[in-house]
């Protein structure tokens, strides 16, 4: 019987990789920015950024990102997250190459997932 438990799959919480990597982190770990796309209805998405630090103000990151990609965004607090930035469309890349070009985050603490 216990063969059968393990072959049942589970739900998938795409949040679960950053939730693990907050809560062990150790001396060696990095601070990831996480840029996520989500789909909304028909061809519609959403695009996520997460783990920016705290220090930085994100009501202008998100004023300039707005005038940037043509784009409309808020600014969401989140209990577990945190504070989440949210733009329409498919951002992703145009995101990240932002940050990179603003001096916010290095290239290399940048995660885009998605398809």
């Amino acid at each position: 019987m216990s063969d059968l438990d393990t072959q049942i799959p589970t739900r998938f919480d795409p949040f679960a990789e950053a939730n693990a990597e907050n809560s062990g982190a150790g001396a060696g770990s990095k601070e990831y920015v996480h840029v996520r796309t989500q789909q909304r209805n028909g061809r519609k998405s959403l695009t996520t950024v997460q783990g920016l630090k705290k220090e930085f103000s994100y009501t202008k990151i998100l004023k300039d990102l707005k005038k940037e990609f043509c784009c409309n965004g808020t600014v969401v607090e989140d209990p577990e997250l945190g504070q989440v930035i949210q733009l329409q469309g498919d951002q992703r890349k145009n995101v990240a190459t932002f940050l990179v070009q603003a001096g916010i985050v290095k290239k290399d603490n940048i995660k885009i997932h998605g398809f």
